[in-house]
């Protein structure tokens, strides 16, 4: 079993600040892990390409994506910060993340549907599961997963897509996109309640929600 791994530099460059708990360094955590124990020798490394706009408005709305690039690609020769929430902030180097990030998820889905590996993991920044239809928040800007779900559907051809969220923050930018969408089946497991404070009634027929205590252990 073949698995891809990846990754691109362009994500390191997105800084939200000093203290910030979504950092570059989480991304050294994983290659540190992966190096010490030994699992990076049988990883296909691969670097995340950019996705393309049209790609990005299979999941958000073309105004939201024109509307963000407007705000954070002038940023490159600024050099300044633009908070779009308290969370959540762009900087010089963030643009060129966030379309690396997309574009590692759609590579990830075309090479496992293509059969060249069994399976990918992403290790990009940012995130991308609190990014709803038309907003950035909670560290996310682009929601990488309906990105891949949707060019799986529409231009891979596959007719039905699952996306198991686990994460202690519920997936609410997810489900706030595929919420009805009968060709998705979402299932998401957190913590309830804690940020986003949303989850405990699904927001469509397609959406298994798991809403769990604090401590809860995996049986």
């Amino acid at each position: 079993m073949t698995t891809a791994f990846y990754s691109h530099a362009d994500c390191r460059a997105h800084d939200m600040g000093r203290g910030h708990p979504e950092c570059p360094q989480r991304l050294d955590a994983i290659q540190d892990h992966l190096l010490a124990t030994g699992l990076s020798d049988g990883l296909s490394m691969r670097e995340a390409p950019m996705a393309g706009l049209e790609q990005i408005e299979r999941a958000h709305s073309a105004d939201y994506v024109q509307a963000l690039r407007q705000a954070i690609e002038p940023l490159v020769d600024s050099g300044d910060r633009l908070a779009l929430d308290p969370d959540t902030s762009a900087g010089p180097g963030t643009w060129r993340a966030v379309m690396r990030g997309a574009g590692a998820a759609l590579a990830a889905t075309d090479a496992v549907i293509d059969g060249d590996v069994a399976n990918a993991f992403c290790a990009t920044r940012p995130p991308g599961h609190h990014a709803t239809h038309s907003s950035a928040m909670g560290f996310c800007f682009f929601n990488n997963v309906v990105i891949a779900a949707r060019h799986a559907l529409e231009v891979r051809g596959l007719e039905r897509v699952g996306i198991i969220d686990f994460d202690v923050h519920h997936g609410n930018g997810t489900e706030d996109i595929v919420a009805d969408d009968p060709r998705i089946l979402m299932c998401s497991f957190f913590q309830h309640p804690l940020y986003p404070y949303t989850g405990a009634e699904p927001k469509g027929s397609n959406m298994v929600n798991v809403p769990l205590a604090p401590y809860t252990r995996g049986d």
